[in-house]
């Protein structure tokens, strides 16, 4: 469910009992629900709700509700809205779009999807680089059109691919496609995903567990935590990188493997994920700064300039490659500091500084 309480910024308490919002979306698996107010249209809450299960055979059918994102007008909500039944859909077919952002400038919806694992296209495991992580986008909330919205981005089918010589059959298949999984037939080929499903905007590498995303003050970068691969022989991931964007879109073509942009990333991650950092969570501060979780470690880490200045107004061409030499160090032109610990301690998140 969700729930919302009236707040108090200068005492920083709640005023009030919890009010539910939306109810009608446990699921097992993917729990969690992201929530994101439109700063375009006041009153707009979106809800992401991922999948129960792996491959989730009821996110299939549009009327379960399972792996979509919606839309909920909450400026006066006198009964609570049914997930299932009620609000404005972005898209269906979404597996587990835990970040999901809304463009400062044009009022575009982007989310940065985790895929499946474990997959296998007619008898053949490719899950080592297949499916790949996906970034997709879900038009606007201010009546601007767009064909795609509310549309079937194919899961549990269809999936976006990443290293296209390891799928069999590949055909003409390039990265980015839509691929069928499972053993292909008449209803079930690449065709159908093809004709039938939204591609992604871009594309990643197969687990990478992108989970937050966050734009800059005037929309030309796009930063990314990704918590790195369990479903994999060599580890992968494990790092905050940038997108470079231009007209409220990535500059880069769907089909790029180079559209991200390392920003800070662990040295070695062969000991990975039990002995390095895994960001998580993003934040800006009012100075420009950006704030990075890591879950793994209990750590929180500030990235600026060089120079310690704020990164809000850098693209991600200039917000320095090559990747970091040291888990604690961030690529060139870019500074990270550790600036705190985090606990929990019954349920409670103590900050340690």
């Amino acid at each position: 469910m969700v729930f919302a309480w009236a707040y108090d910024a200068g005492s920083q308490k709640n005023t009030s009992l919890p009010t539910t919002l939306v109810t009608n979306m446990s699921n097992s698996d993917h729990t969690t629900r992201t929530l994101l107010l439109s700063q375009k249209v006041p009153g707009l809450l979106l809800v992401s709700r991922g999948s129960t299960s792996n491959i989730d055979p009821l996110a299939e059918d549009i009327t379960s509700g399972h792996s979509q994102i919606k839309a909920f007008n909450i400026s006066d909500v006198t009964n609570p809205y049914d997930f299932t039944n009620s609000g404005t859909l972005l898209g269906w077919g979404l597996r587990n779009s835990v970040g999901v952002v809304e463009h400062p400038v044009t009022g575009g919806i982007f989310s940065i999807e985790n895929s499946a694992d474990d997959v296998e296209r007619d008898g053949v495991d490719i899950h080592e680089n297949n499916p790949g992580e996906e970034l997709n986008f879900h038009g606007y909330l201010n009546g601007t059109k767009y064909y795609a919205q509310g549309q079937n981005y194919g899961y549990p089918t269809c999936y976006s691919v990443w290293n296209v010589s390891e799928i069999p059959d590949n055909g003409n298949l390039t990265v980015g496609s839509p691929f069928a999984i499972g053993d292909m037939n008449s209803t079930v080929n690449d065709t159908i995903c093809d004709d039938s499903t939204i591609p992604a905007r871009l594309t990643f590498q197969a687990h990478w567990a992108p989970l937050d995303i966050k734009f800059n003050t005037n929309g030309t970068t796009l930063w990314a935590t990704s918590h790195g691969s369990w479903d994999r022989t060599v580890p992968t991931g494990y790092l905050l990188f940038a997108l470079d964007f231009e007209n409220g879109q990535p500059t880069q073509p769907a089909n790029s493997t180079t559209a991200a942009i390392s920003i800070v990333s662990n040295q070695n991650t062969s000991n990975c994920p039990d002995s390095c950092f895994r960001p998580v969570g993003l934040a800006w501060d009012s100075k420009g700064r950006l704030f990075m979780s890591s879950d793994s470690t209990g750590e929180i880490y500030v990235i600026t300039t060089s120079e310690g200045l704020a990164v809000n107004n850098a693209t991600a061409t200039t917000a320095g490659v090559p990747a970091a030499t040291s888990s604690k160090a961030a690529a060139a032109n870019v500074r990270v500091q550790e600036v705190g610990l985090w606990t929990l301690i019954a349920g409670v998140a103590f900050w340690i500084f």
